[in-house]
């Protein structure tokens, strides 16, 4: 095994050679972005209707899906996508926080030239991406999500523990679930880059407690900008209920 490099152009999507694959990624996709409703049931025909798959495949798909915590599993009943809360939403971002601080502390501890150019370029990278998609200013950019990705990948990747950096993409992958449920706070005014630069270069000057620290402040206020969203939302449905009510 051999750590200290990541693969820039790596998405972390891996392969779709099979059928399988291909239903499990286009399902994830959808599930981590938000395009089905939470708590809802996936019955295996409407999944095969859907992706226009067979039903065996599609089952494999879906129990990829549960043992990586996006579905839920009744017995004798399916699938069914995973809530979202607000306590999940603390619970995910304090785990974060403790996986990738370790993380980071031995990525820097055991730090290479490679890995020092690799993060100046994910950094430069992210910089000269827009994070708003130009179509739709209220969604994010694909692209940029790819970007955002590698750079924190690249952070952790030189911590010689690929059991690690895989609890942390999974991890990732959740906390992207809710950033885009929570539109990951339009029109509130954030310095992004600015964050990701300190964390970057804190990483580059060996200064394990300053970059850890960084990436903490970083995840912590992307969680409460989702978690205000969160509110706004539950004061919308609050008042459309009364509305109905009075009605």
């Amino acid at each position: 095994m051999t750590y200290g490099a990541a693969n820039l152009n790596d998405d972390g999507t891996g392969s779709k050679s099979t059928l399988a694959s291909t239903v499990y990624h286009q399902l994830r996709d959808d599930l981590l972005g938000g395009a089905l409703e939470a708590e809802s049931k996936l019955r295996v025909e409407w999944v095969v209707s859907k992706y226009g798959a067979g039903a065996s495949p599609v089952r494999e798909a879906l129990n990829r899906l549960a043992s990586e915590g996006l579905l839920g599993r009744h017995d004798q009943r399916g699938f069914f996508i995973m809530p979202v809360s607000a306590t999940e939403l603390e619970e995910l971002t304090r785990t974060r926080c403790w996986l990738e601080e370790r993380a980071l502390r031995e990525s820097i501890a055991h730090r290479t030239t490679e890995w020092e150019e690799q993060l100046v370029l994910a950094l430069h990278r992210l910089d000269r991406a827009s994070r708003r998609s130009p179509q739709h200013l209220s969604s994010l950019d694909p692209d940029w999500e790819k970007l955002h990705r590698t750079f924190h990948r690249v952070l952790i990747s030189a911590c010689r523990s690929h059991w690690l950096v895989g609890f942390c993409d999974q991890l990732s992958d959740h906390a992207y679930r809710y950033r885009q449920m929570a539109n990951d706070g339009e029109n509130i005014q954030r310095d992004d880059f600015g964050e990701h630069r300190r964390i970057a270069e804190y990483a580059l000057d060996g200064n394990a407690d300053g970059a850890v620290q960084a990436l903490i402040d970083h995840y912590q206020l992307t969680a409460s900008i989702c978690m205000e969203r969160f509110k706004q939302g539950e004061v919308s449905k609050a008042a459309a209920s009364a509305e109905r009510a009075r009605r």
